[in-house]
């Protein structure tokens, strides 16, 4: 449509350079083209999401200066047929079609005059009374046509949305509740199995520990096999429920490293200072909030990229997750919630007040976040011995 009103205007100055050369009206009509032409370039941006004050007013402009131009020059009246489309566009339905209505009878108008002025003595042409009509009125109903089949469009897409959400939340529920039962049978199975006999083995112990200590020492010692075994079991549990991404003794900057945050954001990971060997259950909990943190990203800040720092500085280890998107007001951070997968601000803090360090976020609307996670190596949080 842009492209079809820029034809017809340079139409109808080609049309009265050739028809009127040497008019003293010439350099106007110039000025009104090109006037007209710089107007309409403005328009989109100025944005077409609602009839702002601006751009109801650019609106007023363009339709004012075409109306000059038509009383100068009434070939330009064919340009009208775009101006529908960028009134229905700007304005509210009535509105647009009350516009629409003025303009035809405004090119009726000019073109009657026209054919006045170089038809004379031919006999009436109902096509310069009945066309303009017409054309407006197919533009009003394929224009309104149209965006009823968008407003259709946008209003699917957002129940499949809001369903597909419903959906994930329900599996993520469902997931949940099966990872609770898979465990609580493993600890049944296992754990609680290991020290139940342990407490039997140990009561017999204690039953027979003075009138037979070999049996009662039988007993200590095959209750101590039943605990080892029991530590065994622990341990492959807790490996389970370790992130997939420290499994297989991938390190902490590696799986750091792999993290993503969709295809449009571009994601770069830095690494400062000597890696020294960490807790299992700090590395999964800078994981888990590096994770977070990208969903954030991913969901909210409309960024571009972001940058993932892990430094090393003695004493202590610090995250860093900056991203170049549109920011946020400090007392209006994003919360947890179940559209966040759990990774808000609280669920993060929560990680790492439980490691005795401290979590910090700065941001600003338009300026980005900066999210830094900061967890003493020791000795808060001494090293676990490797099993």
């Amino acid at each position: 449509m842009h492209t079809t009103f820029f034809l017809l205007l340079g139409a109808s100055i080609a049309r009265f350079l050739l028809r009127h050369p040497g008019e003293p009206r010439t350099p106007w009509i110039l000025a009104l083209g090109i006037t007209l032409a710089l107007l309409y370039v403005l328009g989109p941006a100025l944005g077409t999401a609602a009839p702002t004050l601006r751009r109801l007013l650019w609106l007023g402009l363009v339709v004012a200066v075409w109306v000059v131009l038509v009383v100068l020059a009434p070939s330009f009246a064919w340009c009208a047929v775009p101006l529908f489309y960028t009134a229905l566009r700007t304005l509210p339905p009535r509105a647009a079609v009350v516009l629409v209505a003025l303009l035809t009878v405004f090119v009726v108008a000019a073109q009657l005059q026209l054919s006045a002025r170089t038809g004379a003595g031919e006999p009436f042409d109902p096509n310069l009374l009945l066309a303009p009509p017409a054309v407006a009125a197919l533009a009003t109903a394929v224009f309104i046509h149209m965006e009823r089949q968008a407003q259709a469009q946008r209003t699917l897409i957002d129940d499949l949305i809001r369903t597909r959400r419903e959906l994930a939340a329900t599996e993520r529920r469902e997931g949940t509740l099966a990872e609770r039962q898979r465990l609580s049978m493993e600890i049944h199975d296992t754990l609680a199995q290991h020290l139940s006999s342990q407490q039997m083995l140990l009561q017999a112990a204690d039953r027979t520990w003075d009138t037979d200590p070999g049996t009662a020492r039988a007993h200590v010692r095959t209750a101590t096999d039943i605990t080892a075994r029991g530590l065994a079991e622990a341990r492959r549990l807790v490996h389970d429920l370790a992130p997939r991404e420290l499994a297989d003794g991938a390190g902490l900057a590696d799986a750091l490293r792999a993290l993503g945050a969709g295809p449009d954001i571009e994601v770069r990971f830095h690494l400062e200072g000597t890696p020294v060997p960490l807790p299992d259950r700090a590395e999964s909990a800078l994981l888990r909030i590096a994770q977070g943190a990208l969903a954030n990203v991913r969901e909210h800040a409309r960024a571009r990229t972001a940058a993932i720092t892990l430094s090393f500085l003695g004493d202590q280890v610090v995250l860093d997750i900056a991203d170049d998107g549109h920011g946020f007001a400090q007392d209006t951070a994003p919360d947890a919630g179940p559209e966040n997968r759990g990774h808000g601000l609280p669920a993060m803090r929560a990680r790492v007040r439980q490691l005795g360090g401290t979590l910090t976020v700065e941001s600003a609307p338009g300026e980005g976040t900066v999210l830094s996670a900061s967890i003493p190596v020791s000795p808060s949080i001494p090293l676990e011995p490797t099993p």
